[in-house]
């Protein structure tokens, strides 16, 4: 396979999803919003400054939205926006790999 005529816009999104952690937090927020406490309680190998980067990328490319609710406490959650929401066979599909063959 010629890999010089690759489609740049397969490399970002395989890019993206292939950082590590990444994947894993879109997985997480396909079950809905969640707040970044309970993100972190679904990935407890990953450090507070890894999540907060990850999500900031992920946020930046549009993936994901922070919703600020002015109460008090400030209640702060994270959900996937539409364009994370079509992630959701990419990664059933990966999941289903997964499960058969590693």
């Amino acid at each position: 396979m010629d890999y010089s005529h690759m489609c740049p816009k397969y490399e970002m999104a395989a890019e993206l999803l292939g950082k590590k952690w990444s994947s894993l937090i879109i997985y997480v927020l396909l079950g809905g919003p969640k707040r970044f406490k309970e993100i972190k309680e679904q990935i407890p190998d990953m450090s507070d400054k890894m999540l907060t980067d990850r999500m900031k990328e992920l946020e930046h490319c549009q993936i994901l939205k922070r919703n600020v609710y002015p109460e008090m406490p400030v209640r702060i959650e994270y959900e996937l926006t539409e364009k994370g929401q079509a992630l959701k066979p990419v990664i059933e599909s990966i999941q289903s790999w997964g499960e058969q063959w590693c």
